[in-house]
C-alpha cells in the first residue's frame, strides 16, 4: 500500500512532479493568472505552495462552499458538470485533480470534460488511470475489475482506503457506484486534442495528466 500522508511517499512525489509540470505551463502566461480549480480543495494548493501567491487568483468551486483562509483563494458551490454561472473562457485555466472519476458515468463524464473546456482558455486534468493494480481510492488491488456485487460485499464488511465500513446496502452501492475510473482512450475522447503525459509509479501508469490551450 502506498502511505499518501508521508510527504515523502510515492504518491506525493508524482503530486509534486505534476506540479512541476504546471508551474512550468504558466511560467509565461501574464500574471495574475485567473484559475478555475474544478473539485478541488483550499488543502491542496497549500500543499503545493500556492496558498497566498499573489501570481495566481484561485476560484475553488466545489459541491458545498467554505470560507477560504487566503487571499488568492476564493471557495464557491457548483456543480463540475454545469459551471454556467462562469461565461466562455472566464479563467486563463480551468485546473482539475482527480475529479472527473466522480461524477458520475459517460455522459455525466463527457459533460464535466465540455465545461473544463468551455470557462478555461486553457485546461489541465489529471485522473486515475483504470488499469493501475491499486485502486486508489479504495486502496485494494484491482477493486475496479471486480463486478458490483463483490465490490458492495467488500464495502459493506470492510474499512477501505478513503471509506469506512458501510453496512448498509444502499449506501455501499452508492459508495461502489461513486468512483468510474478512465482509460486512456476515453480521455483521448473526452479532450480530444489535448495532450496526454502519463504518471508512474514503479515503472506502471497510475494515471494521466491532459491539458490543452497552452
Amino acid at each position: 500500500m502506498f502511505d499518501v500522508s508521508r510527504d515523502n511517499s510515492a504518491v506525493m512525489k508524482v503530486r509534486r512532479q505534476r506540479i512541476a509540470l504546471f508551474r512550468d505551463l504558466a511560467a509565461p502566461l501574464p500574471k495574475p493568472l485567473k484559475l478555475i480549480d474544478v473539485g478541488g480543495t483550499e488543502l491542496f494548493w497549500e500543499k503545493m505552495g500556492f496558498a497566498d501567491d499573489p501570481d495566481y487568483e484561485i476560484t475553488i468551486l466545489n459541491l458545498s462552499r467554505t470560507d477560504s483562509h487566503h487571499s488568492n483563494i476564493r471557495l464557491v458551490a457548483g456543480d463540475a458538470r454545469d459551471m454556467r454561472g462562469f461565461a466562455d473562457g472566464a479563467f486563463d485555466v480551468a485546473f482539475s485533480n482527480s475529479v472527473i472519476e466522480h461524477v458520475g458515468g459517460p455522459s455525466e463524464q463527457r459533460r464535466m470534460a465540455r465545461e473544463v473546456m468551455r470557462v478555461g482558455r486553457r485546461y489541465f486534468v489529471q485522473t486515475p488511470n483504470w488499469s493501475f493494480p491499486l485502486e486508489p481510492h479504495f486502496l485494494f488491488p484491482g477493486f475496479q475489475f471486480f463486478p458490483l456485487a463483490l465490490k458492495v460485499f467488500l464495502i459493506q464488511r470492510f474499512s477501505l482506503g478513503w471509506y469506512p465500513k458501510i453496512p448498509d446496502r444502499e449506501e455501499a452501492l452508492a459508495a461502489a457506484n461513486s468512483v468510474r475510473l478512465l482509460k486512456r482512450r476515453e480521455v483521448e475522447e473526452l479532450f480530444s486534442g489535448g495532450t496526454i503525459r502519463e504518471e508512474k509509479i514503479f515503472g506502471i501508469t497510475s494515471s494521466f495528466i491532459v491539458y490543452g490551450g497552452w
